[in-house]
């Protein structure tokens, strides 16, 4: 039982293990960067912006109340546990059953996961803008909105199951996206990605940080 009164099993830390990152694109989509370029722009949730439009996202989720879910770093790794294991199954699936989605260099984390989603194609020929945040019709499907909601839901069963702890959140409602709009930002961001782990003492996102580092875009 947790400090909250929750109950549930969660297995210990696998070893760390360090993820490589590829450091190029996949066929196409450094063009997409580069014809979108000049149309995107910085962005935390644009409310006219089509989600569903070809392009590069850097997306962060974060666990509900910032709560450490998925494992520990240690000497600068993360060490997945079972619900890490998890998470990082159903963030990998997110390619392999939509056609016009790219999973890029993606990290979870203690109570977060940072991920770079490739849309190479629109989400459909007849899509919708996504709605502005508050509203309560839901994303067009294949749009970002909608990949993050089903990577939400499946997680969030599968980690309730896996504690016996049905209905509980496990991530907050929202989540961050940063529109990538060029080469440079790509490898910027797959950099930080990679780096994430050795950085976690001064992630914004750790509830015990000490001089937080500014992010890089």
């Amino acid at each position: 039982m947790d400090s909250g009164g929750r109950m549930g099993v969660i297995r210990e830390p696998c070893a760390p293990r360090r993820h490589r990152y590829q450091r190029t694109l996949r066929n196409g989509v450094r063009a997409i960067l580069n014809d979108a370029e000049g149309h995107h722009r910085h962005s935390i949730r644009l409310k006219a912006f089509d989600y569903g439009q070809a392009g590069a996202y850097f997306v962060t989720i974060v666990t509900h109340e910032r709560e450490t879910l998925f494992g520990s770093v240690f000497d600068g790794a993360m060490a997945n546990n079972s619900a890490g294991q998890i998470a990082a199954e159903e963030w990998s699936r997110a390619g392999d059953v939509r056609p016009n989605v790219v999973v890029d260099a993606f990290a979870v984390m203690p109570n977060h996961i940072h991920g770079i989603i490739v849309l190479t194609e629109p989400a459909g020929a007849n899509r919708r803008l996504a709605p502005a945040p508050g509203m309560l019709t839901p994303p067009p499907a294949g749009s970002l909105g909608a990949i993050i909601a089903q990577f939400k839901s499946i997680t969030t069963k599968r980690i309730n199951r896996l504690r016996g702890t049905p209905a509980l959140p496990i991530w907050q409602r929202n989540y961050f996206e940063h529109i990538i709009r060029n080469d440079k930002s790509l490898d910027r961001i797959r950099e930080y990605i990679a780096d994430n782990p050795a950085r976690w003492e001064h992630d914004p996102e750790n509830p015990t940080a000490t001089m937080l580092e500014p992010e890089p875009w």
